[in-house]
């Protein structure tokens, strides 16, 4: 069974680039922040390894749509939370103000 592991990135001075690897193949990114960088390839590479074991695909772009969509995904649960979507904490905030106004209002 194939895990993510940690891929080890080197920062070359001349272009600012950093050195990832994602499923196995190298790519050479550039940003303000290696870290940040070498996250996001952690991340992409994880999904694309958990897609790869739970479809048995060996086909690396197919594998990268069907992560990519994951990823969709997620950002799209969470962006819908964040905009006051089904979240308990958000609709009890919202009961917590509406009876804030209403006590307020009749004063």
């Amino acid at each position: 069974m194939a895990t993510a592991t940690k891929h080890p990135h080197v920062q070359e001075s001349n272009n600012g680039s950093v050195r990832v690897e994602i499923f196995d193949q190298g790519y050479n990114l550039r940003g303000t922040d290696p870290n940040y960088i070498l996250k996001l390839a952690e991340y992409v590479d994880a999904k694309m390894r958990a897609v790869s074991e739970q479809t048995h695909t060996v086909d690396t772009a197919r594998l990268a749509v069907l992560a990519a969509l994951n990823i969709a995904d997620e950002y799209h649960l969470l962006k819908r939370r964040l905009e006051g979507g089904t979240s308990d904490s958000s609709r009890r905030a919202r009961q917590l103000l509406n009876a804030l106004d209403e006590v307020l209002a009749s004063k």
